[in-house]
């Protein structure tokens, strides 16, 4: 085979991988609405009958959520808006104000607001007053996203990350390893590549996440949606993004045209103005959320910028160096390269090492979650990327690359047709909520109220345990006539017990709160199917004992 067809064979295989990498992120699995913040609990709690109308619902998520115009409403039992004014947000708590005399039966909430990562979370729930009815119909679209939305953005993704690599890599070879001799016009494309790439992922990023946001699709984008976008912190931190992008651009034109007029402060200012380039994607993503959301920041930002230099001085090498270096120049060049990827790639390992145990959690989360399953696939790609990495040092390290460089020139050509693939399955993890998110939802899935409601021919009497789990519980007692009126209780008692672990029944100590409600407190020492027995006294003459079983973990 001749030179050119070589050259044409390297060229589809990284076209190849180019493909994958795209396939990866547009077949990838993803959530719906890839919702990354949970609701944890709400007040009124869902599903609940309370005995009087609220005057606000409190929403408490599992992270700091922002608001969304037009995205939240409360419904009542006849279809009208029992929501009055601006919803407002604490953190991860939104509090919904309630116009006053809502009447008895059941309410819808429906909310769409944007959480810590900039992905969209939707969901509804109910509570009644007095009583249960039916279920008014939503008139907002709460967790839809429109396909082709959801699989743009990803691409926008891979796109940026695409660019980061064809500038930051490039750029530092540029000011630190490139013969004088050779011209800077190929390196130059390069880098103007990068900077297009990374300033037009980040304007189709802005234009999409109002869609995004919103439900809408792609191009049913309002002027007021477009000005949300902007004046959110995703916007705020975009606009950084093509801050920076533009001031660097002017910056690198002195490098990139050779005429020795860059100077040292305008290299410092590039290093300052790529780190702060580089801030703008975690600041975007999974790490504000996280748990340690300043370490994540860090890494994820190392992770990055370790990416970006390893792979961009891979391109350089094959595109340029590799070809057009004499055998002086590569033995110059060579073992520098050599420990910046060493470096590059060990701080790639253990960034993403920290990553992974920050956002997986468990051994669970790593291999039953599609989160985990493809980080173990990123793992195994980076692998034989490494693997690659090593035999090329290995080829450096014996001399042999600088004198025949064809064989180096394969073996990087290999590493970045997998590093192409990777970049596509880091751009669908982005998309994908991480297991603590799933923990979150589980734990809030088990942190809800028992409700029971029992009926006799005189009255209707519910019960309300919470948080059902062994110590500390409050029990909630309402009366009703059977035709679901609030009933008058002269006199509560109530006993609970566990008689398959020979517990006999305990009083339970009662506060009357008002004519047919009351509270109580108790600690209940064991796990099982707890048997509750509840008397109400509703004259001289009239009371009415009822019991039901509630299970407590």
């Amino acid at each position: 085979m001749g030179v050119d067809g070589r050259r044409i064979c390297r060229g589809l295989a990284s076209l190849a991988g180019l493909l994958i990498g795209l396939l990866a992120v547009l077949l990838g699995p993803a959530a719906p609405a890839s919702a990354h913040a949970v609701l944890v609990n709400s007040d009124p709690a869902s599903g609940t009958i309370v005995p009087d109308a609220p005057n606000k619902i409190t929403l408490n998520f599992s992270e700091s959520v922002q608001l969304l115009s037009g995205k939240i409403q409360v419904l009542a039992p006849d279809g009208s808006r029992a929501d009055q004014g601006e919803p407002t947000v604490d953190g991860g708590a939104v509090t919904i104000p309630l116009r006053s005399g809502g009447g008895r039966g059941t309410y819808l909430v429906s909310f769409r607001v944007i959480s810590a990562d900039s992905h969209p979370v939707g969901g509804s729930l109910t509570y009644s007053v007095g009583a249960a009815s039916a279920t008014p119909a939503a008139t907002i679209d709460d967790e839809s996203v429109d396909p082709v939305v959801r699989v743009l953005i990803p691409v926008g993704k891979y796109l940026g990350y695409a660019g980061l690599v064809l500038l930051v890599g490039p750029v530092l070879v540029l000011a630190l390893l490139w013969p004088h001799r050779l011209s800077r016009r190929g390196p130059g494309r390069l880098v103007w590549t990068g900077i297009g790439l990374v300033a037009g992922s980040t304007l189709l990023a802005l234009w999409l996440q109002a869609p995004y946001s919103t439900g809408s699709s792609l191009f049913d984008v309002r002027v007021g949606d477009l000005r949300d976008v902007l004046g959110s912190t995703f916007g705020a931190i975009m606009l950084v993004r093509l801050g920076v992008i533009c001031a660097a651009a002017l910056l690198l034109r002195p490098l990139l045209r050779g005429t020795g007029s860059d100077s040292k402060t305008d290299l410092a200012l590039l290093g300052v103005l790529g780190v702060a380039a580089l801030a703008t994607w975690p600041l975007t993503g999974h790490p504000t959320a996280s748990p340690v959301a300043g370490v994540s920041v860090v890494v994820d930002a190392i992770h990055l910028a370790a990416m970006a230099v390893w792979l961009g001085g891979l391109v350089m090498l094959v595109a340029f160096l590799l070809r057009k270096a004499d055998e002086r120049e590569l033995g110059a060049i060579l073992p520098i390269w050599s420990r910046w990827a060493a470096t590059a790639v060990a701080a790639l390992i253990v960034a993403g090492v920290v990553q992974a145990l920050i956002e997986v959690s468990s051994l669970d989360g790593l291999f039953f979650t599609t989160y985990g399953r493809l980080i173990l696939v990123k793992v195994g790609l980076v692998a034989i990327v490494l693997g690659a990495a090593w035999y090329s040092r290995r080829l450096v390290r014996s001399k042999v690359a600088e004198g025949k460089p064809s064989g180096l020139r394969r073996v990087v050509w290999a590493e970045l047709a997998v590093t192409a693939v990777v970049l596509g399955v880091t751009s669908a993890l982005v998309q994908i909520a991480p297991p603590r998110s799933a923990e979150a939802t589980q734990a809030a899935g088990t942190s809800t109220t028992v409700t029971k409601t029992l009926t006799s021919p005189k009255m209707a009497l519910q019960i309300d345990i919470f948080p059902a789990t062994v110590g500390n519980n409050s029990i909630h007692l309402y009366a009703y006539t059977p035709d679901n009126k609030p009933l008058t209780v002269v006199e509560w008692s109530a006993t609970v017990a566990l008689p398959s672990k020979g517990i006999e029944p305990i009083e339970i100590p009662l506060l009357r709160i008002t004519d047919f409600h009351a509270v109580g407190d108790i600690a209940l020492p064991a796990a099982g199917e707890w048997t509750f027995k509840v008397t109400a006294r509703t004259s001289d003459i009239d009371q009415t004992t009822l019991s039901t079983t509630a299970t407590v973990n």
